[in-house]
């Protein structure tokens, strides 16, 4: 978009691409090597997904695998978790702290977690202003209308909201993860460090995710100060 010719918005773009792309070779390094690390009971994460489940009495939610790398997610509406193939089929580590994160999300739907409650309704706003929010301030910008301009704002702070709501979301997953992993057997107390290093590594891009957001919003304001 033409908002990429405006050098004011690189000054608020770089920091948060640079630390996306940090977080996101981070990720990939760490699962890449915990994936060599078979776990010592031999279970995929398919199987540490549905054993962490039944154990915590959630006996409703599907398992099944889905295309991708790292696609793994919790999809409240119809009860799925759904494991990328390195994942599913996968016996390392990093499978299992994979699996078993988003196995926390679903123990955080049956416990009707608060901010999974508040992230999962702020979905389809959020994917509008993510979707509409630039396109409608830089309209308003164009035609000198300050009401789509502050409309693009206004929607792209949902999308902001978003990002930052998932935070404690993804945390609490991993804590959950981490925990049910040795109280459930699944891996031991000596593995769950390297199990947990995924998960680590991963809030990273949540982080990074949500300053990048922020820094976006910032470059709006700032940029209808300068109209």
């Amino acid at each position: 978009m033409f908002h990429t010719l405006d050098p004011m918005y690189w000054l608020f773009a770089i920091p948060g691409l640079i630390l996306s792309m940090i977080a996101t070779m981070y990720v990939k390094s760490a699962f890449a090597k915990y994936s060599q690390v078979k776990s010592a009971r031999g279970m995929t994460g398919a199987q540490a997904a549905y054993e962490m489940l039944l154990r915590s009495g959630v006996t409703d939610v599907k398992i099944e695998p889905v295309n991708g790398f790292l696609s793994d997610h919790y999809d409240p509406t119809s009860r799925t978790l759904r494991l990328s193939p390195d994942v599913f089929h996968s016996s390392s580590l990093a499978a299992i702290g994979v699996a078993c994160h988003e196995a926390g999300h679903a123990l955080q739907h049956a416990g009707n977690y608060a901010w999974l409650g508040l992230r999962t309704s702020l979905v389809p706003a959020a994917s509008i202003g993510s979707n509409f929010a630039y396109i409608l301030f830089f309209l308003g910008l164009f035609v000198n209308s300050m009401m789509l301009v502050k409309l693009g704002i206004i929607l792209f702070s949902v999308a902001v909201a978003f990002t930052i709501v998932t935070l404690p979301v993804e945390w609490n997953a991993s804590a959950r993860a981490k925990v049910a992993m040795v109280d459930h057997g699944i891996v031991t107390v000596a593995e769950r460090e390297d199990a947990s290093a995924v998960l680590n590594a991963a809030f990273l891009t949540y982080v990074a995710a949500a300053v990048s957001a922020i820094l976006n919003l910032l470059y709006l304001i700032s940029r209808s100060r300068r109209r």
